[in-house]
């Protein structure tokens, strides 16, 4: 076994290796650009280099400056993770050259399978069914149109080398074809340095199903079940389960005899896994294979038992598979929520700045547990919750790299008690000073769609083709938010009440008739009358009682904590309360399932005096184009004077290594340049005023 081992990646996945590193006892080395100086995975690490400037092309991309970190701190292998070097191939071979161990698929296994195009072309070869397409690298956009037309539409347009939703386009005209071949063309050649594009047909409603498979030196291949990754936006994904709650057991056991048998025909060493797209008859298409961690790993390790990551440093090291096929188990219902560094309600923009609060919820499962010996119950429940992420309270999430803050997994006995799970461990999550997606995965765990298990990988699409609104967030019970802001203000009353040395008279007394207005955009607030019975410091209890419901609220969280936990009528809940925007100190901010209210508690007569205010108007910026996120303005295609019509492309803004267009919402003309292109930008920066 390896005494020493490096790591060439960062973030989350970084931490995830080191975490079984140190289980098995394997001192850990960490490579980190000049932006991840101060990152978690740096100080978790025994050791660190530093490896150049913050974009990854001078950093995490250089195999030089890796491989030289490794000799200079006595590493004997690598383990790259996922993302950057990960299926290089030629990085791979390199790292066996120079006598150092590659904690992955050897070279030649990468050269068939991660290369997209060989790799449907071999696995043709061997009989398995593929998608009807264009499998050659194609030269230009004409080209691209005229393939398209014969493949027919819609199509796929995707890098060879891509993956994590980049260098991918779906095209439904020649217009599409045409401009998606060349943004998957920069796309690709900046994110992996290969501009190399193909085309297949787009199969419409499919599901995204993939097999986990492991294989060792001495010619054992085993699949580990399968992963349910349908639930997609923008063709990255979003949700992922497993198992599946589509497929039978005859199409499972199919399509994991298939994958191992690709994955024998490259002499397969290590984790990886074959995707599939899947119809709604359960035929199933070999799509690509992925010669590395994924990202969902963890959804894996919890119903088997495994720890992956420990499987491949055991391979790695010239181990044989401890199990067969026979003997990996498949227990529970585990769900993952990829946590990312982005605003929903701004159709999804990057986030990016400082983590002023990360409080993730409690945690009590770890890699490869419960083992294959039988699952473990914790506080006389089945599975449980885990994060994994790279980022810690006050650290930075910086625009260079992908957006993803936490990996948030539970594991559950059955489906229904894996989202229940998920939900409530949504509610827990604290995330302040960045943008996060946690209200639209609360809002997907709701979705009648979702919970019946009838989706398909255009289910966002479909559902949300105007993009993610607030109103969008159903709450099953939306007094109970109305009823929190109500006990929290009696609860500050009471604590108020307490204070010594208040005039006699004057003290502060309790109101039990209240008024909960609930503030909406434009000054259309709602007002719901409120009767508070009482509140009872021992227990921390107050009988709220609003739209003819009662709730009897019971919590001992403390004031000015934003997560509150208690119970509600004797079912448990977790919500966050904190105090309003700088614009409005006195209101409240609660949320729960996704769902967020501002909130005045006022008594009836201030309720009534706030209804005669005017309401002032936030000012008029339809005159500008302000940048929806931070990042650098990497072109600017107007000039001034010129005309614009709308959706005429305006500028480029590239965040978290994705490019992103801004185009004219109306027709206008362009009045004067407020941005430079090479400028870094913040949100909400103007770059363009109209005439």
């Amino acid at each position: 076994m390896f005494k020493k081992i490096l790591i060439a990646n960062r973030g989350e996945i970084a931490c995830r290796v080191i975490k079984t590193a140190r289980k098995m006892g394997i001192a850990t080395v960490a490579v980190y650009s000049e932006a991840d100086k101060d990152a978690r995975h740096v100080e978790l690490a025994d050791e660190s280099v530093l490896l150049g400037p913050a974009p990854s092309r001078e950093s995490y991309l250089v195999a030089d400056k890796i491989i030289a970190a490794a000799k200079q701190t006595g590493a004997e292998a690598i383990h790259p993770g996922y993302g950057f070097l990960s299926e290089n191939e030629a990085f791979a071979r390199r790292v066996e050259e120079e006598g150092l161990v590659f904690i992955g698929p050897k070279h030649y296994s990468i050269a068939a399978m991660g290369d997209k195009i060989a790799s449907k072309k071999l696995a043709k070869e061997a009989n398995v069914s593929t998608i009807p397409g264009h499998n050659d690298a194609i030269e230009s956009p004409e080209a691209a149109v005229e393939i398209a037309r014969g493949v027919g539409y819609p199509v796929m347009i995707k890098a060879s080398a891509g993956g994590g939703g980049k260098g991918l386009r779906v095209a439904y005209n020649d217009k599409e074809a045409f401009e998606g071949f060349s943004s998957c063309r920069n796309e690709a050649r900046n994110s992996f340095g290969d501009d190399r594009v193909f085309i297949e047909k787009f199969v419409e409603e499919p599901r995204h199903i993939e097999i986990q498979v492991l294989g060792d030196s001495h010619g054992n291949v085993v699949y580990l079940w399968e992963r349910e990754c349908s639930i997609q936006r923008r063709h990255q994904k979003v949700i992922e389960e497993a198992p599946s709650p589509f497929i039978s057991e005859a199409t499972r056991q199919a399509m994991g005899e298939q994958a191992v048998a690709l994955a024998k025909a490259v002499k397969y060493q290590s984790a990886g896994t074959v995707e599939f797209v899947v119809g709604k008859d359960q035929g199933f298409y070999f799509l690509e294979m992925n010669t590395r961690l994924q990202v969902e790993h963890p959804v894996t390790e919890c119903i088997t038992g495994l720890d992956l990551v420990e499987q491949m440093i055991r391979v790695a090291a010239g181990e044989k598979l401890g199990f067969d096929q026979g003997g990996i188990r498949r227990e529970g219902w585990a769900i993952e929520c990829r946590i990312n560094a982005e605003d929903p309600f701004r159709n999804f923009l990057p986030s990016t700045g400082r983590l002023v609060k990360y409080r993730p919820p409690a945690q009590n499962l770890e890699q490869g547990t419960p083992t294959l010996q039988g699952h473990a119950y914790q506080d006389g429940r089945f599975g449980g919750v885990r994060v994994d992420t790279g980022v810690y309270e006050g650290g930075e999430i910086p625009m260079f790299y992908d957006s993803m803050i936490a990996k948030l997994v539970v594991h559950g006995r059955d489906r229904n008690d894996a989202i229940a799970k998920m939900r409530e461990a949504l509610n827990a999550f604290v995330i302040r000073g960045i943008s996060s997606n946690i209200p639209f995965q609360a809002a997907l765990l709701a979705h009648p769609g979702f919970v019946s298990g009838q989706f398909n990988t255009g289910f966002i699409a479909e559902h949300y083709s105007q993009g993610f609104r607030a109103e969008d967030v159903p709450h099953e019970d939306p007094h109970f938010l109305i009823a929190l802001a109500a006990f929290v203000r009696r609860k500050a009353r009471e604590r108020a009440a307490g204070i010594s040395g208040q005039l006699p008279g004057h003290g502060v007394a309790h109101a039990p008739e209240l008024v909960v207005v609930v503030m909406g955009p434009g000054g259309q607030h709602q007002h719901h009358a409120v009767r508070v019975a009482g509140f009872d410091p021992g227990t921390g209890q107050a009988d709220v009682h609003v739209g003819g419901r009662h709730y009897a609220i019971q919590s001992h969280t403390r004031l000015g904590e934003v997560l509150m936990t208690g119970r509600c009528n004797g079912l448990p809940f977790a919500a966050q309360v904190e105090s309003g925007p700088a614009k409005n100190p006195l209101a409240m901010r609660l949320s729960h399932n996704g769902t967020q209210i501002q909130a005045l508690v006022l008594l009836p007569r201030a309720a009534q005096l706030l209804k005669l205010m005017p309401y002032k108007a936030p000012p008029d910026l339809s005159k500008f184009l302000l940048s929806p996120m931070p990042g650098l303005l990497v072109d600017v295609a107007v000039t001034p004077g010129q005309k614009v019509l709308a959706g005429e492309k305006l500028a480029v803004i590239e965040a978290m290594k994705m490019e992103n267009i801004l185009v004219a919402t109306q027709d206008g003309v362009v009045g004067e340049l407020l941005a430079n292109k090479g400028e870094s930008l913040a949100v909400d920066q103007p770059i363009i005023a109209f005439a």
